[in-house]
């Protein structure tokens, strides 16, 4: 029970005793970071409660037919909502089956990371939803190829098929799912839980719950209420705070901690086989399948930051030429059109030249000469951003630099006040430009030229 489950004996523990004193709670939250193990505790727990063995209930080998549903994603009891980093896993999961072909846990690996991310793409959360039409083909060729891999196993066009099936999976992801979970799914999720389920029990999980629209909360919160007996629901999270009071008020919270190096280092053996890589934790290792890495992401951050600072100093340079021409008119200093000559805040220069000099030092050049050129060359160093959830990254890597210019003295160490202000100025947009790009489904180029002239005029 449990034994996929790595270095999280404490909270493990704690869950084995509540099943089996039967004290489980219906409705659970699994909170802690980034890959300690959330996901799969859900679907683990989801497994070992709906086994159909008295015998052997909860072990991994347990032959049952709901064990084997479950082990292969295919419980029609089951499922889940929620975005998660779908192709970084998936191709994590295809280099492992690629170097361990005949290897039988290597490809259930693979056909699980693919099947995780089809989940999201179940009828009954698409029912009457007019976008599924548009993405049936995708979905059906992709469960193909998937079936394909299943039957046939290895074979001379294995790696042809899995770079498909993980080029696919990229373009549904994009095509199909946004960064909230939408309240209609919660809706119809809702009226999923109040059939009879076709087995023992039926199970919800909703993966970084904390991303969900506002409506479905609330919908979310009525089903929390008066649960149905034979439904539990798992919610998973890295920032329960944000998650509504009255929805904490509902849920039993089990805390899962952070691995130790060592420890990520053997989940990464374990799961993925890896024993050669240099990565020092699973998400490094993940990040090394994006074509575009963290390092790469935080210094093309640098060089838009160094780009909005230089545009707005040259702006305001083009306001004292104008000023200073303006002294010799007469008319037109009498009559205030020109205005006092504005200067260039010692914040704005600051921040320039600590961004600056992280973007030449991540091989990112000197700041552009226009917002277009700006934008355009973030564009390009991030391949259009097309890989889902990289744009979102690259805002993360934006302010965790500004975070990082903040609590740097510089120059100036009394003018903490002006940059405390101008780093809430870049959260605020920063927050604002992921919500447009998961909520409103707008574009980076978009959001990066509102993003750039908002920063620009903040500032100044």
């Amino acid at each position: 029970m449990f034994e996929n489950i790595l270095y999280q004996n404490q909270v493990i523990d704690q869950l084995k005793s509540d099943i089996q004193n039967g004290s489980l709670a219906p409705s659970i939250l699994f909170s802690g970071p980034e890959y300690s193990g959330k996901g799969t505790a859900s679907l683990e727990l989801a497994r070992v409660q709906s086994c159909e063995n008295e015998t052997l209930r909860g072990n991994w080998n347990c032959s049952c037919s709901s064990c084997i549903r479950h082990k292969n994603l295919v419980s029609p009891d089951l499922l889940i909502l929620g975005r998660r980093r779908f192709f970084e896993e998936i191709s994590a999961s295809s280099g492992t089956f690629l170097r361990n072909p005949e290897n039988p846990g290597s490809k259930m690996l693979f056909l699980r990371s693919v099947r995780k991310f089809l989940l999201r793409f179940n009828n009954i959360l698409w029912e009457d939803d007019p976008k599924l039409g548009k993405l049936k083909n995708q979905i059906d060729n992709l469960e193909e190829e998937l079936e394909d891999i299943e039957i046939a196993g290895g074979n001379a066009d294995l790696n042809k098929k899995c770079e498909g099936i993980v080029k696919k999976a990229v373009k549904l992801q994009a095509d199909g799912l946004g960064e909230l979970i939408p309240i209609a799914q919660i809706r119809r999720a809702a009226y999923w839980s109040r059939l009879a389920p076709l087995g023992r029990h039926k199970y919800i999980i909703l993966e970084n719950a904390e991303n969900m629209q506002e409506g479905a909360k609330n919908s979310l919160l009525k089903i929390l209420e008066e649960p149905p007996p034979y439904l539990s629901i798992i919610l998973t999270s890295t920032r329960p705070m944000i998650l509504l009071p009255t929805m904490l008020s509902r849920l039993r919270e089990y805390r899962f901690a952070g691995r130790k190096t060592e420890e990520e280092k053997e989940v990464l053996n374990r799961i993925f086989r890896e024993t050669q890589t240099m990565a020092s934790s699973i998400e490094l290792y993940l990040d090394s399948f994006l074509p575009v890495k963290s390092d790469t992401l935080y210094a093309l951050g640098a060089f838009f930051a160094a780009s909005v600072a230089a545009e707005a100093v040259r702006e305001t340079r083009v306001k004292n030429r104008a000023y200073s021409t303006g002294q010799t008119n007469v008319n037109a200093a009498n009559e205030g059109l020109l205005g006092s000559s504005p200067d260039i805040p010692e914040v704005l220069i600051d921040l320039g030249k600590y961004t600056a000099d992280i973007a030449e030092t991540g091989a990112m050049g000197r700041p552009a000469g226009s917002v277009k050129e700006a934008i355009q060359k973030v564009l390009d160093t991030a391949e259009q951003f097309e890989i889902p959830g990289l744009f979102r990254r690259f805002l993360k890597h934006c302010s965790a630099l500004i975070s990082s210019w903040l609590h740097n003295k510089g120059n100036n160490p009394n003018s903490s006040l002006e940059k405390s202000i101008a780093a809430e100025l870049w959260h605020r947009e920063l927050n604002r430009s992921a919500a447009e790009n998961d909520s409103f489904n707008i574009g980076p180029p978009m959001v990066l030229e509102r993003l750039f002239e908002a920063l620009k005029t903040g500032m100044l």
